[in-house]
């Protein structure tokens, strides 16, 4: 399997003399979806032509219901206590016959065991071999006979009020995993993380979901996964969402391969502004993007960012965590002006990305 190559940054910086300030839109608190896990919280597939015929609910239950697992964690509390955290689960859907599964970042956050439950009831312990927080995704990797991989679809526009059904294991139930049928409520739908990040390209459903149900699939009337189920909105009722496959296929083989997801080596570290990070760094910004460790060969280096400067907005749309940061990189074209704020001064940097060609297939 090859790995894709870096893609190249070049580009080169000035510095205006004003900045327009952007207002803030808030964006809902979300509650995670794993049942006593800490709230911390794949490259393109087409290894099958998914089927295209309209199968009925209990149809795509007996299809996909054996694709689906149980996720057993056990967390480390984040004070350095001695003991585990109380046990926690969630789903994950089966990937390939060599015993990826996927599933929610957040869920697995930290922990120090993971067993998985397969759908025969058979338990199986399981290791953590790649996560990204920015998606909030993970793989979990088991050696089992007979798995059962589910069919996924990279579908570039769901419709808005087609059926959908959602299979988990919401509250760590026995018997098996639970069956919800709802409908697309809206698509393209971006959220507020517990921890201040944001989630990109998610569908919103109403499809029942609960906590447990993290990392469980969204299946449309095909059979054919097109989500993992990742959230809901505490404050409303039947507003849940899961993250698109099409945002989640283009990654899949870098994180077998890598561990992480591939993104472009702009030649910094990027921290979210915070307002502790405003203080430690004496900032005159309460948002944006704090570039670290700024090396001068590279590209940031060479358009003239510095190590201290704020990265504000991104072709004049507002950065205000690394969400928004790799987002609007990703979106972009070619070039891109990132708007600068530093030491009181304000610029522009006009950075150009040579990005490198996605991988078509993905053989397990």
């Amino acid at each position: 399997m090859e790995e894709p190559v870096p893609p190249m940054v070049i580009g080169s910086y000035n510095r205006p003399a004003a900045y327009k300030r952007w207002l803030i839109l808030a964006l809902p608190v979300l509650y995670f979806l794993g049942v006593n896990t800490p709230s911390t919280c794949l490259a393109q597939q087409d290894t099958f032509e998914p089927s295209q015929k309209e199968l009925s609910v209990p149809a795509i239950v007996a299809k996909v219901r054996p694709s689906v697992v149980t996720i057993l964690t056990r967390g480390v509390p984040s004070g350095g206590a001695q003991h585990g955290a109380p046990p926690g689960s969630g789903s994950g859907i089966i990937l390939d016959p060599g015993g990826f599964i996927l599933t929610n970042n957040h869920l697995v956050q930290g922990v120090t065991s993971v067993v998985v439950g397969l759908s025969t009831g058979r338990l199986t312990p399981g290791r953590v071999v790649a996560r990204d927080f920015l998606l909030d995704l993970a793989l979990v990797r088991i050696t089992a006979p007979d798995l059962a991989p589910a069919e996924f679809t990279r579908k570039a526009a769901v419709e808005i009020g087609e059926t959908v059904i959602a299979i988990g294991n919401p509250l760590a139930l026995k018997g098996g995993s639970t069956v919800t049928v709802g409908v697309i409520s809206a698509s393209d739908r971006s959220v507020l993380t517990p921890e201040g990040e944001t989630l990109y390209d998610l569908l919103q459903t109403d499809a029942a979901i609960n906590p447990g149900n993290s990392g469980g699939p969204l299946v449309d009337r095909y059979g054919h996964v097109i989500g993992i189920n990742v959230a809901i909105a505490p404050s409303a009722q039947a507003i849940s969402y899961a993250i698109a496959m099409e945002a989640i296929l283009p990654h899949i083989q870098s994180m077998m391969v890598r561990g992480s997801v591939l993104r472009p080596d702009l030649g910094l570290i990027p921290v979210t502004v915070t307002p502790s990070v405003a203080a430690s760094f004496d900032l005159e910004t309460d948002r944006g993007i704090l570039a670290l460790q700024v090396d001068l060969a590279k590209s940031a280096g060479q358009a003239g960012l510095q190590s201290g400067d704020v990265v504000t907005a991104i072709d004049n749309h507002p950065i205000y965590n690394i969400g928004d940061f790799w987002h609007a990189i990703r979106s972009a074209g070619d070039q891109m002006a990132f708007q600068i704020s530093a030491q009181g001064k304000t610029g522009t940097a006009t950075i150009t990305v040579l990005r490198s060609r996605p991988q078509q297939q993905l053989h397990p």
